[in-house]
């Protein structure tokens, strides 16, 4: 079951948190502790000596943030987690070792000293609104033997650990001993991420994946991420080059808030993967970066494909998005997320109300349809490709009748609502609808799409479909092909397997 969930063709299906958390990989979470907190009142009047409101103070709520919150967003979500960092040995401190010792973390690299100040950031809340935030201990100072003991316990954590992550937020307690030893002595984990407001200092540890916001990947590009129509993450795309240059990794995968994230690896040109946010209520939340790097760094570290893994990473990430104050996602939480896209099919009606509506608000509407069975890396990267071309994708699949009759004897594999519910979970997926003919063409004529995407197996000329989007003043647009990715080769190794043969990957 867990080989052919994690299978590189595998879809992102919700039974996917549960073979990880199964597999439950031992990672390393290298960082900077901080301790949040929410503290949540009433205010209905305005004090006297100064132009302030006067807040009554009803609950004060504290949980582990900075690296400490990637630490409870990691075992939340199955993986045994060692945490290194250094904290000062004050009440802050303790209450922030207990609260990651409830929850389940290896804390013996969990430094305690006299003389530093641990990090603490408390927000206060009014009717849903910070009112305020208040920090202290953001600059420590750390002296020369805490430093050293870091290092060392950097060293004896990675010791047959799955995976380290590095949570680097700058406060200068990581660059010297700890890096140095990282890069030098520690036994390298088969997977090391970097999540750090400036990696250059870590390109010397060649890590696998970094993580930088879009302000910190304007720092390392020497300037704004700015495109056209293509946003910030065609801007991330053309600056690829200089990203894996400035970092060193592997892959660098730029997290742009609402705007989802974008993806650039080495040996391929430009962006090779995007992932989209789902829109969300602001909220007062906190920490859903940490989310992001916590599932991704899972994901990766149980052997899922980086373009997966920043998907699920996604998904986590919009499941907190969506809570106040600094929280986690849990893998009930994140399976729950990626089953409710399972009865998310449209009617037709359904989907021209939606359409338009979109219409309405300025946003080109892109189409594309297909039987989308057993949906592997191929599909991905062709919807991905697709979802490009606007700002809204439609995915409209055949149903089970049609696609036995355009697939053959012993097709579908999976049914339509199957079908249906995983490519509404992928993030670049707006819509899906399901349709019972062989060909898109009424749907083409009700929702008049400005583009009408299909993969490169097909040719503009072949298609019915082509005269009726531009008889509607629509474009037509043919995408890459990957033929080693078709279903079809899926299906037959699938088959194989199951009769005892052994498939090619």
């Amino acid at each position: 079951m867990s080989a052919q969930v994690l299978d590189s063709d595998a879809a992102l299906g919700p039974e996917v948190p549960g073979v990880l958390a199964d597999l439950s990989p031992t990672v390393v979470v290298v960082g900077d502790p901080m301790l949040d907190g929410w503290w949540c009142g009433t205010s209905d009047r305005m004090a006297r000596e100064a132009p302030a409101p006067v807040v009554e103070l009803g609950s004060r709520l504290f949980v582990p943030g900075g690296a400490a919150n990637t630490a409870m967003n990691l075992v939340s979500l199955g993986a045994r987690v060692r945490f290194v960092g250094a904290a000062g040995d004050d009440a802050a401190g303790r209450l922030l070792r207990d609260l990651l010792v409830d929850a389940g973390v290896d804390v013996g690299g969990l430094l305690l000293a006299a003389g530093v100040r641990t990090t603490t950031k408390d927000r206060v809340v009014v009717a849903d609104q910070v009112l305020v935030r208040l920090d202290d201990g953001v600059s420590p100072v750390y002296p020369q033997e805490v430093l050293d003991s870091l290092a060392d316990a950097a060293v004896a954590a990675c010791e047959g650990a799955n995976a380290v992550v590095v949570c680097d937020y700058g406060t200068g307690a990581l660059v010297g001993p700890v890096r140095d030893a990282l890069v030098s002595r520690a036994p390298r984990p088969p997977l090391c991420v970097v999540d750090a407001h400036d990696a250059t200092p870590w390109a010397a540890l060649a890590p696998d994946v970094v993580t930088p916001n879009a302000a910190e990947a304007e720092r390392l590009v020497g300037g704004r991420l700015v495109g056209d129509d293509d946003g910030r993450a065609g801007a991330v795309g053309r600056r690829a080059e200089t990203l894996l240059a400035a970092t060193g990794a592997s892959a660098v995968v730029v997290t742009l808030d609402r705007d989802g994230t974008a993806t650039v690896a080495r040996g391929s040109t430009g962006l090779v993967h995007r992932s989209w946010a789902r829109p969300a209520t602001e909220k007062q939340a906190s920490g859903a970066g940490d989310t992001f790097v916590a599932a991704l760094t899972l994901a990766r570290a149980c052997g899922l494909p980086l373009t997966t893994s920043v998907d699920l990473a996604q998904a986590a990430a919009d499941v907190v998005v969506t809570r106040s104050g600094t929280s986690v996602c849990s893998t009930a939480d994140l399976a729950g997320h990626l089953a409710g896209f399972a009865e998310s099919a449209l009617t037709h009606d359904e989907l021209a109300r939606a359409v338009a509506a979109d219409r309405a608000a300025g946003r080109s509407i892109v189409f594309t349809n297909g039987c989308f069975d057993v949906l592997h890396r191929g599909h991905t990267a062709y919807l991905n490709q697709a979802k490009r071309l606007g700002d809204v994708l439609v995915v409209a699949i055949n149903d089970d009748a049609s696609t036995a009759r355009l697939k053959g004897p012993g097709r579908p594999i999976n049914p339509a609502h199957d079908r249906a519910g995983v490519l509404a979970a992928l993030s670049c997926v707006d819509y899906v609808t399901v349709f019972d003919g062989d060909t898109a063409v009424p749907l083409l004529e009700l929702l008049t799409p400005d583009v009408y995407a299909k993969g490169g197996d097909h040719t503009e000329e072949s298609m019915v479909e082509s005269s009726v989007v531009r008889a509607h003043g629509g474009e037509v647009r043919i995408l890459d092909y990957l033929a080693a990715h078709s279903t079809s080769a899926v299906v037959r190794r699938i088959r194989g397997q199951q009769a005892g043969v052994v498939g090619t990957a």
